[in-house]
């Protein structure tokens, strides 16, 4: 179903919004409350109406309902003022009130392509998540680990412009036409598998696809024992590096990475940590926080010098102290540890990108700003397609928002479908910057995808603070106070902050108590 009304088409089954030539982004919850309005635009939706059908009847307090609906508004070109198209009807609801016309039916193919990116200067690549051809489901994880190891091998290639997992992985399942992904990902090639374990052996296929014409122009499959699928992993990638920079005359890919020495076990318990840890990253559940160092420790149990583990355990503490999942929240001996394992990555393996960013990662909440930014130059210097939006937090620490904004928008391009939380960076150094209105525009989409991170809650009450629109800025300061009764300015605000420029310091909490939050 497509509503079509102004100068916008809301299609439902592909869920995108377009307005005019272009696709504007929306968040999932502004769509659905979009869609919710306009299908039933005979009526007026009420409050509790709109919290059954979109938020199933989790409790939702009015700020962030307005929020959303202010999202939405915003998305449409409409605004709480005019109200041109949603009106609000004070004590009982809202409605979509514009003119609009309904087409059933296939979209025309001219229709269906989204605004591409531009090619860049170099062979590029997507390694989309290979097909799991086993009965088994648990073995899910097996096929994303080995395709996350492609990637990263991939991306030492200084010649190739490789496409971040988390990109590739949203077209998981789906089935999508290659020509399309090349489009939208604005790559060159496209590589698509799968995978067929049996017993202990496994089959691994790979072709390799010019995403522009849609011709093969290579395929091979691997049979092997499961304690051999690291060599074949690596046959897999020296032939497509081989095949991509065929042009360049010294192309070889940098074999660094250090395998566990004890085999294929510590390697099993690594990937269905890496798996845990992801699904933590989209629910922030605890529990999957857990699940992830559960299966690291089985893994360091296996083999105690693998520095993979020792990073990504290292972050699990990280993300830890810094947030208010549990009693490690701000616990100085729970960042303590995270540093002794990020060194101890980094000992472990000098050349693992990933070790010297956890390390990063640390250091700039030990407010150790320099190291920090030395230890995430490094990564990059490792991997030159390596860009973690956390250097970007970093960088603003540090007092470097303007090189924030190079980094972060440079892990975008390699991340189409980039984390969530990389917008609330980016709105970060937009602030720090005093670039208020581009701030405001991406928080508002950000507390909307995640409306129970309180952080973004603050940032955005401070943003419209500075904004000088009081009443959104003590809307949102409530909604922190909901999510943190406990919160002040001088408790936890302090004690998560890192700035290195007192100048710096005062602009971020100048905002915070403009919009009323408790001193």
């Amino acid at each position: 179903m497509r509503y079509l009304f102004e100068n916008c088409v809301l299609d439902t089954d592909r869920r995108e919004l377009r307005r005019g030539a272009g696709v504007v982004p929306i968040a999932p919850q502004a769509f659905d409350l979009l869609e919710h309005l306009i299908r039933n635009r005979e009526r007026v939706v009420t409050k509790d109406d709109l919290v059954t059908a979109i938020w199933h009847g989790r409790i939702v307090s009015d700020a962030a309902l307005t929020t959303r609906v202010n999202v939405a508004r915003s998305a449409i070109g409409d605004n709480g003022e005019e109200q041109r198209l949603i009106k609000t009807l004070p004590r009982k609801g809202f409605r979509f009130v514009g003119a609009v016309r309904e087409e059933h039916g296939p979209v025309a193919s001219a229709e269906l392509r989204k605004p591409g990116l531009k090619l860049p200067d170099k062979p590029s690549i997507a390694v989309l998540p290979f097909a799991n051809l086993s009965t088994d489901q648990n073995q899910e994880y097996l096929a994303d680990g080995i395709v996350e190891d492609i990637i990263t091998e991939l991306s030492r290639c200084s010649e190739l412009f490789v496409i971040a997992r988390n990109s590739s992985f949203q077209y998981k399942g789906k089935g999508a036409d290659v020509r399309q992904i090349g489009h939208e990902l604005g790559v060159r090639y496209v590589l698509e598998g799968s995978l067929r374990p049996g017993g202990d052996r496994i089959r691994i296929a790979a072709q390799l696809i010019d995403a522009a014409t849609g011709g093969h122009r290579w395929a091979e499959h691997y049979d092997c024992k499961l304690e051999d699928v690291f060599a074949v992993q690596d046959a897999v990638v020296r032939t497509i590096a081989a095949i991509l920079a065929a042009h360049v005359q010294k192309a070889e890919i940098e074999r660094t990475r250090t395998k566990p020495a004890n085999g294929w076990q510590a390697y099993d318990c690594y990937l269905q940590a890496v798996d845990a840890f992801a699904t933590f990253t989209s629910k922030f559940s605890v529990e999957d926080l857990y699940e992830a160092r559960r299966r690291l420790e089985q893994s360091l149990s296996i083999d105690a010098n693998y520095a993979h583990a020792h990073a990504l355990l290292a972050t699990t503490y990280t993300v830890a102290w810094g947030n208010p999942l549990d009693s490690d929240f701000l616990a100085p001996c729970v960042l303590d540890r995270a540093l002794d394992l990020a060194r101890k990555a980094v000992r472990l393996d000098r050349n693992l990108p990933q070790a010297h960013a956890s390390l990063g990662h640390v250091l700039m909440w030990k407010h150790c700003h320099d190291d920090s930014i030395a230890a995430f130059e490094r990564a990059a210097a490792l991997n030159p397609n390596y860009v973690d939006w956390r250097f970007g937090f970093a960088l603003i620490y540090a007092g470097a928002s303007k090189r924030a904004l190079d980094v972060l928008l440079a892990y975008m391009r390699l991340d189409p479908f980039y984390l969530p939380v990389a917008s609330f960076v980016l709105a970060f150094a937009h602030y720090m910057l005093k670039q208020h209105a581009q701030a405001l525009v991406l928080l508002k989409d950000y507390v909307a995808q995640a409306p129970t991170f309180r952080a973004g809650h603050g940032l955005l009450a401070a943003t419209y603070a500075q904004l000088g629109q009081v009443e959104e800025a003590r809307a949102e300061a409530a909604e922190v106070l909901r999510l943190g009764p406990s919160f002040t300015i001088s408790g936890a605000g302090r004690r998560l902050s890192a700035f290195k420029s007192p100048q710096d310091d005062e602009h971020f909490f100048d905002g915070l108590r403009k919009a009323g939050l408790p001193e």
